[in-house]
């Protein structure tokens, strides 16, 4: 066995470890079988065993490239087998029978599994939807202007209809109550103000971006959803209709090339608020550095009447989760709003 495929056994065993936390056991489950079974038998297990560069998901994501490739299998109906012994049907099932529907897959559907390894995985979680609303909150409670939203890594733009969903956070309720995206959440921590919000507009870059009225791109965005979590599939299946229906559409860009032109447009009464969540870290650092040079200098020359939010829902050297964070101009100064589940089940409101 090669150090390199040390370290990638380590990233598979090392991812189970969220999968679990966050409620997909049978992810966890498949990883560990990863980590301990994968061979360089077939020409799949050998591309991965002898991946280049930084496995895990602070890098290229491998294990969740892999376990999306395997999902989207069954998806796509390819193999009777592999479909027997995934959710709903796995209970019951030994690791022996599992990872011999695994291996099975690897060589019948090669082809289609080495082109799924080569995308990165592209998630677009709804849930997150209830951390960013106390977000959208605190800004409009602060300038009380309409929202122009602007969102970067926004893959198929399911969370650029935020305000068309409907929310239970704690013992508040807000949104659209006839919605079929019905989002629930813990909210703890100090009590935040609820506020009315209209959104004049909405866009979003991905350097991928999804189409939600595409049905076999959708069907690769559902492969990332661990198969074991019924309710992020539903969820995300009604976000898809109504983001398909709203005629929005991602535009396919650099982030930086994107918000070179976003920001020159200015935004007379209205609050133009760029955000993200969970899409900074994979940007690289010298791209991180001249995008947020190019929001502060935009927010030098920010105005009451044409104000600029950068509110963002990132990994930080905190836990547990992730951290909000909101910078607002024309002054400047950046609030640290929360914590919160890197797929929205809680939010605790520090601001």
């Amino acid at each position: 066995m090669t150090d390199c495929s040390d370290k990638i056994r380590e990233a598979f065993r090392f991812q189970a470890i969220p999968c679990r936390d966050l409620g997909s056991p049978f992810t966890a489950r498949l990883c560990e079988l990863v980590a301990e079974r994968l061979t360089t038998d077939n020409a799949v297990g050998a591309r991965v065993l002898s991946w280049p560069g930084n496995a895990t998901a602070f890098g290229d994501s491998v294990p969740l490239r892999f376990a999306g490739a395997l999902n989207a299998v069954v998806i796509e109906g390819l193999s009777v087998e592999l479909k027997s012994v995934y959710p709903p049907d796995h209970k019951g099932v030994d690791d022996d029978r599992l990872w011999q529907a695994i291996e099975n897959a690897l060589v019948d559907h090669e082809g289609f599994i080495q082109e799924r390894l080569n995308s990165a995985p592209q998630t677009n979680e709804v849930r997150r939807s209830s951390i960013l609303l106390p977000g959208f909150w605190t800004i409009a409670n602060i300038v009380s202007l309409p929202l122009v939203l602007s969102e970067l890594g926004a893959s198929a733009g399911l969370n650029l209809n935020f305000d068309r969903f409907c929310y239970s956070l704690g013992d508040r309720s807000w949104g659209d109550e006839k919605s079929t995206v019905r989002l629930s959440a813990e909210l703890k921590g100090n009590r935040v103000e609820q506020a009315n919000l209209t959104v004049r507009e909405r866009a979003g870059c991905d350097l991928n971006p999804l189409n939600p009225a595409n049905s076999e791109e959708m069907n690769r965005l559902l492969s990332y959803i661990w198969p074991d979590q019924r309710e992020r599939v539903l969820l995300t299946h009604a976000a898809i209709d109504i983001a398909a229906r709203s005629g929005n559409s991602v535009e396919k860009s650099d982030a930086i090339d994107w918000l070179r032109i976003r920001l020159q447009q200015r935004h007379e009464g209205a609050v133009h608020v760029i955000y993200h969540t969970i899409a900074w870290q994979y940007f690289p650092e010298p791209v991180q550095k001249e995008g947020q040079e190019l929001i502060e200098t935009a927010g030098d020359a920010a105005t009451t009447d044409a104000p600029l939010a950068w509110l963002r829902f990132e990994t930080d050297s905190k836990s547990p989760g992730a951290g909000l964070y909101l910078t607002l101009w024309p002054d400047g100064k950046e609030i640290y709003l929360a914590r919160g589940d890197f797929h929205g089940r809680w939010v605790d409101w520090l601001a």
